[in-house]
């Protein structure tokens, strides 16, 4: 049986990452990365859908360790991939990615202070590995399909039906009516990349969602590169963004109805009369208790304003042979209907834990600083920011790792495991700080956390920074055996 130091599920933005700093920080690491899939990429492979982008700018959700310096800062997803791509390469990492492996069963044995992994090759006969240390970094959704609502009468459409996680990149929209049907990131993006090409679009929202514009390129950072060294233009520039994100999401939990007002402003500002901001950019929760939504160099509301794309508000009443009945008795005809209802939440991309005998269910995980779990030993899961870019959590995660596994050889230690007593123990979602539906609808299988940390998210870069960059390994919670 293959023996391994650590192994790494998900070649995405996250695994590659791990294992760039396993090479820098501890190259005598024996390590391999299972991936499902037949490519690398994760996200920014999955999805087709025109205008796929980033909604973090680069500087942040590039890595710490190589900066981006790959054009406009709101990057496609082809950009992304090129750079993981790029990345990947100078650190040696896509000789150790094995493809279309798809991991079924986690098992710690207490016996052998090793993790067992059961997985298929091809969907070929079950095959084991053995690994000290284990790294997950799968994600936080179900790749195989997105969420769509039970939609009245959802069959009856007899125009093309299209769900942005399974776009068929062959698709032909020019001069069609498109509905999209959503709020969020997928549906912002989408309106502007079609509206071009097609008839018109049309964005069909049971609730507005909070938007703002900023350029693709960042005019602060095209003035410190002309005046000094790249990296340090660099430097400055992604530590001017962490503190603006961080500003804004502060801003918004201590003063909601200033940045609620501020919002509406720079929409009408950019709008005009042509939308009405009150009903299709006014949302009925505070700032920041969902995702913020962006919109690079205005290209939303510039097609609004030219009348390519329009913006309707209202709840469905079904669906109809030529597109859908709504509640207030208007309809809309569509061509082709695009259903940008949101991700279907999946812990752990859907592999069965186990410690030992026994089954562990994810919703009964108690997290320890946003990447480990009570009582589990040898595994980290790589879990991004919610509210701010996803790689900066990601990168001090697997720096922690690399600490970790730097202290466990230096004194001799084979096991490492948060260690907590659940009797009474006061639990909460892990993801509390924001409200949207995919969150709530995986409340029950998603961990928990507690109410202070370190069994608590702090959802603050700064803080994580020194508690994770530079805080105690042996913090009287792990314990090391």
């Amino acid at each position: 049986m293959e023996a391994l130091d650590v192994l790494i599920i998900g070649a995405g933005i996250s695994g590659i990452g791990m294992a760039c700093h396993l090479k820098q920080k501890c190259p005598d690491q024996k390590y391999a990365i299972l991936e499902g899939r037949e490519n690398f990429g994760g996200t920014w492979d999955l999805f087709k859908y025109p205008g796929i982008r980033s909604d973090s700018d680069m500087y942040t959700f590039g890595y710490s360790f190589r900066p981006w310096t790959n054009g406009a800062d709101i990057a496609s997803a082809e950009s992304i991939r090129e750079y993981l791509d790029e990345t990947a390469s100078e650190y040696g990492v896509h000789e150790n990615i094995r493809y279309s492996h798809r991991v079924e069963k986690l098992q710690w044995s207490s016996d052998e202070a090793c993790w067992f992994v059961h997985y298929r090759h091809k969907g070929g006969e079950e095959q084991i590995l053995k690994t000290q240390f284990l790294v997950t970094c799968t994600g936080y959704y179900n790749y195989e399909q997105g969420y769509l609502p039970e939609f009245p009468g959802y069959e009856n459409f007899n125009g093309l039906k299209v769900h942005p996680q399974q776009w068929p990149e062959d698709l032909d929209y020019k001069d069609k009516k498109v509905l999209i049907i959503g709020s969020g990131a997928t549906a912002v993006t989408l309106v502007p990349s079609m509206a071009d090409e097609a008839a018109h679009v049309t964005m069909l929202q049971r609730s507005p969602t909070y938007v703002f514009t900023r350029p693709a390129r960042d005019p602060i950072a095209k003035w410190l590169h002309k005046f000094m060294p790249d990296s340090w233009a660099h430097y400055l520039t992604r530590a001017k963004n962490i503190f603006l994100s961080w500003y804004i999401f502060s801003k918004s939990k201590r003063s909601p109805d200033g940045v609620r007002q501020y919002l509406r402003d720079m929409v009408k500002d950019e709008v005009g009369d042509s939308v009405d901001v009150d009903v299709h950019f006014n949302p009925s929760y505070n700032p920041w208790d969902q995702r913020m939504c962006l919109v690079p160099d205005s290209d939303l509301f510039k097609c609004l304003k030219e009348g390519k794309a329009s913006i309707v508000t209202d709840h469905i009443e079904t669906f109809t042979e030529s597109g859908v009945q709504l509640k207030s008795g208007e309809s809309i005809d569509a061509d082709i209907i695009v259903p940008a209802t949101g991700l279907d939440l999946q812990f752990l991309g859907g592999i069965d834990l186990y410690k030992d005998d026994q089954k562990i269910e994810s919703g009964e995980l108690v997290n320890y600083k946003g990447m480990m779990f009570a009582n589990l030993p040898n595994m980290v899961s790589v879990f991004g920011y919610t509210n701010a870019s996803w790689t900066l959590k990601a990168d001090l995660t697997s720096d922690y790792v690399c600490r970790l596994i730097k202290h466990m050889k230096t004194t001799g230690r084979k096991q490492v495991m948060p260690k907590l007593d659940l009797d009474g123990f006061a639990q909460s979602p892990m993801i509390d700080s924001l409200k949207s539906g995919y969150i709530s609808r995986a409340e029950s299988i998603m961990p928990k956390q507690g109410e202070a940390y370190p069994w608590r998210n702090q959802d603050n870069y700064y803080r994580d920074y020194f508690a994770i960059r530079h805080g105690k390994l042996e913090d009287g919670v792990l314990e090391f055996v």
